[in-house]
């Protein structure tokens, strides 16, 4: 057999009584081929050198050098990167499902806006969000633990949110109160940037959270004096948020270390069920309490 006999013969091996629609969908949707690799990693290549193209489009002293040549090249990104959308909706077992995924809709605005730009001129440069497209290196290079703390964080900040709503509101109360009382120190004064209630709040925002513009700043030995407080609130009132998060991670991070992976699919020792959620010290299924150092009873219903 020679050698492309030989190469034919293991592209094709995965794809042996497939039809064409399928083979394109293990290709495209799936990285466990080495077709279903090489694409995947041409696709994030392609990607890379779009938004590279965008950025030298936007340096003036460049573009207008190369003015065609970067819009030649944007445009033939965007035919392949359309192309690509029409046969993942085309290969998909369910179109409309990838169609509003999350992928799905970076797909499409990764091609949008350059459509968009013959209609409102400028709106090329948002295909920067091509950048968002690199997420499927994830899948590529089977990251599968960077993915697994993904969950841990979108989780956590998501049993956090209540916290972090109510702590919000708390915050905007505080520079309400702040803002009134600098305006009522500060307002009088000549020359004073505190003008209004509005003016005094939004000074407190960008004092509290330590961004500081300068564009206002108070004059009175009182008015330093409470920014000075302000800025020091600052310091404390930010890493909050970061706390309430954090003390979410650890928690959930150590009731999934309490139980192994391998204890999870372990039987229930009353009702002999398996797949456990990750941490649970309870059945889901008949609310036994879990204790994997007891005797396994197997085959009952």
């Amino acid at each position: 057999m020679t050698l492309w006999k030989k190469m034919r013969s293991h592209m094709a091996s995965p794809f042996q009584g497939k039809t064409f629609k399928e083979a394109l969908y293990i290709i495209i949707f799936q990285s466990d081929t080495k077709l279903g690799e090489g694409f995947n990693v041409i696709l994030i290549l392609f990607i890379l050198a779009s938004i590279t193209n965008v950025m030298l489009e936007s340096l003036s002293s460049f573009s207008t050098i190369h003015y065609k040549l970067l819009h030649n090249c944007e445009y033939g990104f965007t035919l392949f990167f359309t192309i690509e959308y029409l046969l993942r909706i085309y290969c998909s077992p369910n179109p409309k499902k990838y169609i509003f995924s999350f992928l799905g809709i970076i797909d499409l605005l990764a091609i949008l806006p350059v459509y968009l730009s013959f209609i409102i001129p400028g709106t090329h440069y948002l295909v920067v969000m091509r950048v968002f497209r690199l997420l499927r290196t994830f899948r590529v290079f089977k990251l599968f633990q960077f993915l697994k703390q993904g969950d841990l964080l979108l989780y956590s900040i998501k049993e956090s949110l209540p916290k972090i709503i109510v702590f919000f509101f708390f915050i905007l109360i505080l520079v309400t109160s702040i803002g009134t009382i600098m305006y009522v120190v500060e307002g009088s004064e000549p020359h004073s940037g505190f003008t209004s209630i509005p003016a005094g709040i939004y000074w407190a925002i960008v004092t509290m959270t330590t961004v500081g513009y300068g564009d206002i700043t108070p004059v009175t030995p009182v008015g330093r004096f409470l920014a000075a407080m302000v800025m020091l609130i600052g310091y404390t009132i930010v890493a909050v948020p970061t706390g309430i998060v954090t003390a979410s991670m650890v928690k959930h991070n150590a009731m999934g270390k309490s139980r192994q992976p391998e204890d999870i699919n372990k039987p229930c020792h009353a009702c002999g069920r398996i797949t456990q959620d990750q941490g649970a010290f309870y059945c889901k299924y008949c609310g036994t309490q879990l204790n994997t150092d007891q005797k396994v009873m197997i085959g009952k219903d």
